[in-house]
């Protein structure tokens, strides 16, 4: 095991039962994480952008992080939509949840709508975050991810969610 800041890196001996070799696999243990979709009641998605170090770019979310430790999803996505964005929320509603990427990590991703949202106070990002927030009309979104303007695979899966909800 190798502790990695913000995941475990462990490795898992695979025995295949038809009697082929051993073969061993890298397994991430990371925590689970949210994602809030923010809706005004105007209809708009708070967004966020922010620059991502993976890909050396800057994208449009929303917002979303890791669970602290014994933290409930429900509790990190009401933190961490308050330190993203310094809103509130009058409504919420768990939408579901994915595996981010089951080959090689154990965690979830839980999605809520928050409704009613109203903004209430100052950001208050991580030291490593630039965040700006941008309202998105919530029609928009289908459009925006169909031409590349939304390419976050967790955002993308979060409003599939929202769709079957």
């Amino acid at each position: 095991m190798r502790r990695c800041g913000i995941f475990d890196l462990d490795q898992a001996r695979f025995e295949p039962p038809d009697g082929a070799d051993p073969r061993w696999f890298w397994i991430l243990e990371v925590p689970d994480w949210i994602n809030v979709i923010p809706l005004t009641p105007e209809g708009d998605v708070v967004m966020v952008r922010q620059y991502r170090f993976g890909i050396d770019e800057v994208t449009l979310e929303i917002p979303g992080g890791m669970c602290d430790p014994g933290e409930a999803p429900a509790d990190a996505a009401r933190r961490e939509l308050l330190e993203e964005t310094g809103c509130t929320a009058a409504a919420w509603t768990e939408l579901g949840w994915v595996h981010p990427n089951p080959p090689i990590q154990d965690n979830r991703c839980h999605t809520f709508l928050a409704r009613d949202v109203a903004f209430g106070a100052a950001p208050r990002p991580d030291p490593d975050e630039r965040i700006e927030t941008v309202r998105v009309p919530l029609a928009e979104v289908s459009r925006m991810i169909g031409d590349r303007r939304i390419t976050h695979a967790l955002v993308v899966a979060a409003f599939a969610l929202l769709d079957r909800a």
